[in-house]
């Protein structure tokens, strides 16, 4: 197993990572596979992450840049990888013991292109400990028999939990570093857009982290939301560009532009227009199969209307929610100093 041919690459871009990288790496050192090399980009960090990177000497490989990126430094590690097996892998992410061995195993015994194995959230809590939350085994087939679809519609896994083989990198070329936000979806998209096969490690081997800093605010779902617009217009480019559009490829469409068209009615109407100009010109009849009641009432009011209705109901129901919540809350508190005043009576 121990061969130049079988060797890994692990690229890990890291920025202002000093709370995570010694935890990171512990989790590769500790991995039953030891073919393998280092490859740590700093990414312009500002913190003591070059002094934790240099202090491993020559058991790693690092380049230190100004900032550009997590695509970019991930391109300039896949640069200087030898490996014939890449793992990406966040300087905050652990791999589990043993999961490389099985990865690389599982690419070789079926010839495949792509390894994912199933993961498990290290949630952060309000004291900025991490807690072991659910864990996603799924599967690609799950979602779609034909990966391209499943990967641009619904399935993603994190890049801790996914081996490359070296041929596929080579043929996806570049980490696209237009999409700064999804751009691990894209790059497993891309394996896919790319003609790659797949194989599902059925087995515990990564752990991502959901930092509470990078939970979804109003200006992060646009970012994210933008983000995913621009994926879907060049994937859409893509497949014009291979040939004539496919029945399940233009569903997949209507499906990623449905629901970002219904993301952008509420905070950009322009960026709504555009969007349902495209989905009219795949399908001019379009009418949002669900939630339910925005199918029916598209069918009665048309489609706009039926997103102004939902509109009012969901800002409407946010304001009794917090209404009712906060009075709750007020209960709480008067109870509380009921049973006090009772208890010293």
């Amino acid at each position: 197993m121990n061969s130049v041919c079988n060797l890994i690459s692990i690229i890990i871009p890291c920025y202002n990572a000093e709370r995570f990288l010694l935890d990171t790496l512990k989790s590769v050192f500790n991995q039953s596979f030891s073919n393998y090399e280092i490859i740590l980009i700093d990414d312009g960090s500002t913190d003591n992450t070059a002094e934790i990177i240099k202090s491993y000497g020559n058991r790693v490989k690092a380049k230190f840049t100004s900032n550009r990126g997590a695509s970019a430094a991930r391109n300039l590690g896949t640069s200087l990888a030898k490996g014939a097996f890449i793992q990406y892998l966040d300087a905050d992410d652990l791999l589990a013991p043993n999961t490389l061995e099985k990865r690389v195993n599982g690419l070789i015994n079926s010839n495949a292109d792509v390894a994912y194995t199933d993961w498990q959230k290290l949630e952060e809590q309000k004291d900025s400990t991490f807690k072991l939350g659910d864990i996603i085994n799924r599967s690609i087939e799950d979602i779609h028999p034909n990966p391209e679809i499943a990967l641009f519609t619904d399935f993603w896994c994190p890049p801790a939990a996914l081996l490359y083989s070296r041929r596929i990198v080579d043929k996806i070329g570049f980490w696209n570093e237009s999409l700064p936000i999804i751009q691990d979806a894209r790059f497993l998209l891309d394996s896919g857009l790319f003609g790659g096969k797949f194989i599902h490690i059925s087995d515990l081997g990564a752990y991502y982290r959901v930092h509470r800093c990078n939970s979804l605010s109003k200006r992060n779902k646009i970012d994210f939301s933008q983000d995913c617009l621009t994926n879907a217009y060049q994937v859409e480019d893509f497949w014009k560009n291979r040939g004539e559009i496919t029945i399940e490829q233009k569903n997949a469409l209507i499906k990623v532009y449905g629901n970002l068209a219904r993301f952008f009615f509420e905070y950009d109407r322009q960026k709504f227009s555009e969007i349902m100009e495209k989905i009219y010109l795949i399908n001019p009849n379009y009418i949002p199969s669900n939630p339910r009641a925005l199918n029916l009432l598209s069918k009665w009011f048309g489609y706009e209307k039926a997103e102004e209705i939902a509109l009012i109901y969901r800002k409407l129901k946010q304001k009794l929610f917090w209404f009712f919540d906060f009075e709750y809350d007020k209960l709480l508190v008067e109870v509380d100093k009921r049973q006090m005043a009772k208890g010293k009576s």
